[in-house]
């Protein structure tokens, strides 16, 4: 009886559960953080539940060309460098834009787009919003713990560059048949122009809005290059 009692005064209150678990999530996501600021992740969520299979090969950004690193920063975040994880500006006007009834746009850095792809789930509808919370945390965690070389490294690995295709590596081998270390400015940026939509786009001989997209993103590296942009990465 005497034991029982003990650890039933050892018990937390209802009320103190969920802090409990909050500690918990907090300790688990930040080791997670810490493996990964040295090991490859070796898949995602996003890669287990895709119908079209697994096709990816790590590469070191020391062995991705310069040029697919600036097409990145062209297409998906200009402010890469500069920002802290989150671009403000870009997501005060997503949500105008939104509001508005115009087209979806989202104001996702590659730090949050690194984040949701390797720690947590692409989602639609109502679960894309409840995972905005986490991958607040979790783009935190990754620019505290990482760094911009290390987020971009694993942010060019772990995209989806086409049907059952991730990463740049095996993208530039599916369209271009090298790896990611010889990629010309035009074949970095067609990969960069499918990103969004690496399902529904095509990087071999792209036609209307992708290969506009393509060709002004391809105009951008050399603003990248000129300004900069990329300096956090090579530092």
């Amino acid at each position: 009886m005497p034991t029982k009692s003990r650890a039933k005064a050892r018990k937390l209150p209802w009320y103190l559960r969920p802090l409990k678990w909050l500690l918990w999530f907090i300790a688990i996501s930040v080791v997670w953080v810490l493996i990964y600021a040295v090991v490859p992740p070796p898949v995602t969520i996003t890669m287990l539940t895709d119908g079209n299979g697994i096709t990816k090969d790590w590469t070191s950004l020391s062995h991705i060309d310069r040029n697919m690193v600036r097409a990145a920063i062209a297409a998906e975040d200009g402010k890469f460098c500069s920002h802290d994880g989150f671009d403000r500006e870009a997501i005060e006007q997503a949500i105008e834009r939104n509001a508005k009834g115009k087209r979806m746009r989202g104001g996702s850095t590659i730090s949050q787009q690194t984040a949701k792809n390797v720690f947590l789930w692409q989602g639609s509808g109502w679960t894309r919003y409840i995972r905005k919370v986490p991958e607040v945390w979790f783009t935190f965690l990754i620019e505290t713990i990482w760094g911009k070389r290390r987020i971009m490294e694993v942010y060019l690995n772990v995209a989806e560059t086409g049907l059952g295709t991730y990463g740049v590596e095996a993208g530039a081998q599916r369209y271009f048949k090298h790896g990611a270390g010889k990629l010309t400015p035009q074949e970095a940026a067609r990969i960069a122009a499918i990103l969004p939509l690496p399902k529904k786009r095509e990087a071999v001989s792209p036609s209307g809005f992708t290969r506009r997209y393509g060709n002004s993103i391809r105009a951008r590296i050399g603003i990248v290059r000129r300004d900069g942009l990329d300096a956090c990465v090579y530092k």
